[in-house]
């Protein structure tokens, strides 16, 4: 069947003319039925094909459709891909947490694209004006939905699928890799047996040959890699002979380029021809790359692939790799999920991984099979080549899974309490029979229902029920005498920034000390349970301890770590043997840092959130503390506020007062100086006024007397507190555009003088707290 004949008017948007067998079979129930459909099928079989169907399908009926991605990169994949959309006149809008979101695309988006991770933010959020826009989704595409047994993010992708049927009820499309029980997430998402498809290996476009290989493990880790490369090479060297290509998998992005380096010199050592040295275009494309080491190494028909790399980069590629200019590539996982680059012979060297957060984890099944999927290229190819490199120990765990798959579970159990809060803090969830009917709708009762021994099924209601009690006991949800349930600040604030609950309870412990302090708000961070698994390695070890020479820690092992590169951070030098992992511990901790200072500002008041404001801001720019206002100017960073700072300039108020001359000649553009002046002037200006507040007062005599807090600035939110003597006398919160008038009593005591204090902190902004002092004498 012709494209053309199925979607005339969508004709453009795919790449071929024709569908194949396995799209010829689905399209009528993608195209000419409403039902929920779960679709199985090999590796690089076709399934985009369906998803793309059900967005036609979608847009005809001017529908919205929402395209749930397995991961970020893949999410730039699709934007770039469906610019086919773009051309027909259709809107294609990306949401993730590495862009700003712009509400109004996102509301007139034909097709949105997230991450599950940020689906289920966003649906959190779906009674504010920002997030609005999911409620109006029609079709939701979830890619991969084999990522449901996925230990990290199986349990997001679950509860986003639920949510979403309750908040919008929308048509669901699910699509796999193969999975022995499909007829399980049939069942969850109400997929009918006709739109039910498991299609098996005879679909495959190229057989797949796929095995196990062992190698002799050592003691010395670096060794053992290179005794996988080899062993790789060993694999992948006759296809390479006969015109075919290898695309070896790896755990990270610096051993894609230290793999790809040893085996330019491997290959050269064994007289494997390979290489375009001679071809002059190429030679001068090469030039382009922006990567020395990939430039150098793509002429000798090496390359390595990683999300590091920019896009031009990757693409260029992609691209020379499909050409058979590139015959060995090194990637990470990353190139499994998105791109459908086939090669004769796949082989997977690294079977762990180093998490920045979770320390050495295996490469999960789901991922190991998705890389060996990738072998065999269709049309070149009449069998493609799988192998799995792997110490002798595990050797019997992934035959296994080769010939048998695996069965996807739930992992919702792992982290039900978090997930369920959540509902109760977003209103979805208001007694307990909400909770039991939120239950039902889960892959998990799904799959406990059909494996009821292994999932302790009898017991299910009984286990969530006492997850709910613990939740009140812990004090994140209240109830009342109807049995009804409701969140509390402490739950709503664990929910909305995702918070692990032992987390949020560290958070809350912090807030009800007598002297929050820099250390104090460092350490409850470094020691989140977020960072519980990060590992320290040995070579780390000096850098840790030389960074927290004099700070008094309780904190072992990772989360020692942690708190050492956020010291670093601030000091803005990161040690060397810290920074493999700093980018993404820094990232997590300033999430976190956000996090706390809103449950400072609203179980301390807003003197504590404004520490927190200014440690996050000094964590993320690596500032003075004295310089640190200056981050709260837009466009102000850490090298300008450096500049600025060694100008002798360490407030907004500085800037403004120095004007753009003055800016320009510490080496910024006027254009720049204009526009950092113009926005230090948005930010408050406060200064204080104490009219007719007394010199002295009587003995024994009291006055009442006001005294004005005045912003010159730009409007903020601002805690104003006044002591006498070092004891606070009061306090009170504000939006303070103009002005506020704050009363004071003087009062003729026992103490022959009174230091009156007033103190305005912005709970909301990294600037230091404006302090003003007035003393009265007892006479």
């Amino acid at each position: 069947m012709k494209v053309a004949d199925a979607v005339p008017e969508f004709a453009d948007a795919f790449e071929f003319d024709e569908f194949n067998r396995m799209q010829r079979e689905a399209l009528p129930v993608v195209l000419e039925t409403d039902e929920n459909i779960v679709a199985s099928a090999p590796t690089a079989s076709g399934k985009t094909a369906l998803a793309e169907l059900a967005i036609c399908r979608t847009l005809r009926d001017e529908g919205t459709a929402l395209f749930v991605a397995p991961m970020r990169a893949l999410t730039n994949e699709k934007e770039s891909e469906w610019e086919r959309f773009e051309d027909l006149g259709y809107s294609v809008y990306v949401v993730t947490g590495e862009r700003d979101l712009n509400p109004r695309r996102a509301e007139h988006a034909d097709i949105l694209v997230m991450t599950p991770e940020k689906a289920d933010s966003a649906t959190r959020k779906h009674e504010s004006a920002r997030y609005s826009f999911v409620t109006d989704v029609d079709t939701v595409v979830v890619d991969e939905v084999h990522l449901l047994d996925s230990e990290t993010r199986g349990g997001v992708l679950e509860v986003v699928v639920s949510r979403l049927r309750r908040l919008t009820d929308p048509r669901l499309v699910a699509l796999s890799a193969t999975m022995p029980n499909i007829d399980d997430v049939a069942a969850w998402l109400d997929a009918p047996p006709e739109a039910t498809f498991e299609f098996g290996d005879d679909y495959r476009p190229v057989d797949l040959h796929a095995d196990v290989r062992t190698y002799t493990h050592g003691e010395n880790s670096f060794a053992d890699k290179y005794r996988r490369l080899y062993r790789a090479l060993d694999l992948a060297e006759p296809h390479i002979r006969e015109d075919g290509q290898a695309l070896v998998f790896v755990s990270s992005r610096q051993d894609a380029v230290r793999a790809a380096a040893k085996a330019r010199d491997e290959l050269a050592e064994r007289d494997v021809p390979v290489g375009s040295r001679g071809d002059y275009d190429f030679h001068t494309d090469a030039k382009e790359l922006g990567n020395d080491k990939l430039r150098k190494a793509v002429l000798d028909g090496v390359a390595f692939h990683h999300a590091g790399l920019s896009k031009d980069d990757r693409d260029r590629v992609e691209q020379w790799f499909k050409e058979g200019k590139v015959k060995l590539l090194f990637s990470t996982s990353t190139l499994a999920w998105g791109v459908n680059l086939p090669a004769r012979c796949v082989v997977i060297r690294d079977t762990k991984h180093h998490d920045p957060l979770e320390g050495e984890v295996d490469i999960s099944p789901l991922d190991i099979l998705q890389m060996l999927g990738r072998a065999g290229r269709p049309g070149y190819d009449d069998v493609g080549y799988g192998w799995v490199i792997c110490d002798r120990s595990d050797a019997d765990r992934y035959r296994r899974l080769l010939r048998e798959g695996k069965e996807i579970e739930s992992r919702l159990d792992e982290e039900l309490d978090a997930h369920l809060n959540a509902e109760i803090a977003m209103g979805t969830i208001g007694d307990l029979d909400d909770v039991m009917s939120w239950l039902e709708t889960t892959f998990y009762y799904v799959r406990a229902r059909s494996k009821p021994d292994r999932y302790d099924f009898e017991n299910l209601r009984d286990r969530v029920r006492t997850r709910l009690e613990a939740l009140v006991e812990r004090g994140f949800v209240e109830t009342d005498d109807q049995l009804g349930v409701e969140a509390t600040t402490l739950g709503r604030l664990a929910s909305k920034y995702y918070l692990r609950l032992d987390t949020a309870a560290d958070f809350r412990d912090l807030t009800e000390r007598d002297r929050i302090t820099v250390d104090g708000v460092l350490e409850t961070v470094a020691g989140a349970a977020e960072f519980h698994s990060v590992s320290a390695r040995q070579s780390e070890l000096d850098a840790i301890e030389t960074v927290l020479t004099g700070t008094e820690t309780n904190l072992e092992g990772g989360p020692r770590k942690v708190l050492a590169i956020l010291e670093a951070s601030m000091a803005g030098s990161t040690p060397a043997d810290l920074r493999s992992d700093a980018w993404v511990i820094r990232q997590n901790a300033l999430r976190l840092l956000a996090a706390l200072r809103e449950f400072l500002d609203s179980f301390a008041g807003p003197r504590a959130a404004n520490l927190a404001s200014r440690v996050e801001a000094r964590v993320e720019n690596g500032v003075s503390r004295d310089a640190v206002g200056l981050t709260a100017i837009d466009g102000v960073g850490a090298g300008r506020a450096s500049t600025l700072a060694g100008a002798g300039l360490e407030s907004p108020a500085d800037v403004v007062d120095a004007g753009v001359s003055e800016l320009a000649a510490v080496g910024l553009s006027e254009g720049v100086a204009e526009r950092v002046v113009e926005s230090a002037r948005g930010l408050p200006r406060t200064a204080v006024e104490w009219g007719t507040f007394p010199e002295s007062v009587a003995r024994g005599e009291n006055e009442m007397r006001d005294v004005t807090v005045r912003n010159r600035g730009g409007g903020a939110r601002v805690g104003v507190r006044v002591t006498v003597n070092g004891v606070e006398m009061t306090a009170k919160t504000t939006y303070l555009s103009d002005r506020t008038t704050v009363p004071v009593g003087v009062f003729g005591a026992t103490d022959d003088e009174l230091t009156y204090e007033v103190e305005v902190w912005y709970p909301d902004l990294p600037l230091l707290p404006e302090r003003d002092r007035r003393v009265v004498r007892v006479e």
